[in-house]
């Protein structure tokens, strides 16, 4: 874009997978806007292409319906000042990324304002909350999916959208060096490996950690030779889960834990336990068998068990339309359950090939050049509003 007026382009990502999706944005937009001003809400990987984030992210990492309230105030007043600070200052375009409860509102607003609204990664419409559509509607001058089935959704409710791929599909390799990955890990190319992901949130390593680790005691009971590594997002994460597992006593079972490298972490594992959401996607797109589990807050559980359009959670058995992967929701994920489901696809060949070619057929579904189209659709917004 040649013009001498300097791009102002406002940001918000809630979570750790939303920085990463957003980064993968702008590493296709920065190189077009060098001299932008990109600030809002963001993590360490927005902040590589000039960034700056005005709060910190972990301040809107919260998941579950009670969990938000307790944080309520304080999120609605970053909310509030940041829309106050940006129909002040009018930049050319607003991007919310995931995180709908937080930017929808502020969308609405910004839209009614005259500043050019754009949602990166659609709200889950088509498995629950179907009506938020009208909200997004008054609230988004331009949507960016990341699945294919999803642009049609929006176009048939008269909202522009742009089909980008997953990010995800091009920045994990079609082919995985697993032995390279356990190298990198120092573990022992003779023995089996198991991957647990518990989340990246706090929430979900509070209701994540103890039965995901009891299933690895289960799974080592059967097999000592098996290598547990265990991921995790940051140091506030690390303290925490550790601090849950002494709780439980479960110090003594045998795991590797690292520092971030989830990826490594993945293409390392034969197997892999992970909590619901993009995380299950990236073991998919690694071509890794899974099994999907999560647990949250009863009084959460309750309420949101009845909301649902499907009957999966997973976004692998989403995609597929089928339960290609278990999944163990709430009082169903038991550490016996799961172990018994992660035992299964240790030991069977027929499966773990089978979950291969579903996974790599996916794998180029989502594949497409998301940096530069979801640039150029932000590019385009820009100039259609100038």
């Amino acid at each position: 874009m040649s013009s001498t007026h300097q791009s102002k382009i406002a940001m918000v990502a809630g979570e750790t997978s939303g920085d990463m999706l957003a980064a993968r944005l702008l590493s296709g937009l920065r190189p077009r806007l060098p001299d932008a001003h990109m600030h809002g809400i963001g993590g360490p990987h927005m902040a590589e292409y000039g960034f700056a984030s005005d709060w910190p992210m972990d301040k809107l990492s919260v998941r579950g319906l009670f969990e938000v309230l307790v944080h309520y105030r304080e999120i609605s007043g970053i909310r509030k000042q940041l829309t106050q600070q940006l129909l002040i200052e009018k930049p050319d375009v607003f991007i919310g990324v995931d995180a709908p409860d937080f930017n929808l509102d502020m969308e609405v607003k910004l839209k009614q304002a005259g500043i050019p609204t754009m949602h990166y990664i659609s709200p889950s419409i088509w498995a629950w909350r179907g009506g938020r559509i009208k909200k997004i509607a008054a609230a988004v001058s331009h949507m960016l999916v990341i699945f294919p089935f999803e642009e049609q959704i929006y176009k048939d409710a008269g909202i522009p959208a742009t089909y980008v791929g997953h990010p995800l599909a091009q920045v994990i390799p079609l082919e995985i060096d697993t032995n390279a990955a356990r190298e990198e890990l120092g573990l022992d190319p003779r023995f089996k490996v198991v991957a647990i992901l518990p989340g990246s949130r706090i929430s979900e390593i509070k209701y994540n950690t103890e039965a995901f680790i009891r299933t690895a005691k289960i799974l080592l009971e059967r097999d000592p030779h098996l290598q547990i590594v265990v991921p995790m997002a940051g140091n506030k994460q690390r303290s925490y889960y550790i601090k849950l597992v002494v709780a439980a006593k479960l110090e003594g079972v045998p795991v590797l834990l690292i520092d971030g490298r989830s990826h490594t972490a993945i293409a390392a594992a034969d197997v892999v336990l992970v909590a619901s959401g993009t995380a299950s996607l990236e073991v998919a797109l690694f071509k890794k068998p899974m099994v999907i589990a999560y647990k949250m807050m009863e009084a959460s559980w309750q309420i949101l068990k009845h909301m649902g359009y499907q009957p999966w959670i997973g976004l692998p058995n989403i995609l597929a339309r089928d339960f290609v992967v278990p999944e163990f929701l709430q009082s169903a994920a038991t550490p016996l359950a799961m172990a018994d489901a992660l035992w299964e696809q240790l030991n069977s060949d027929q499966l773990q090939s089978s979950l291969k070619e579903r996974f790599t057929e996916m794998h180029h579904t989502l594949l497409r050049d998301t940096a530069n189209i979801s640039a150029q659709a932000v590019i385009d917004v820009i100039a259609q509003h100038r």
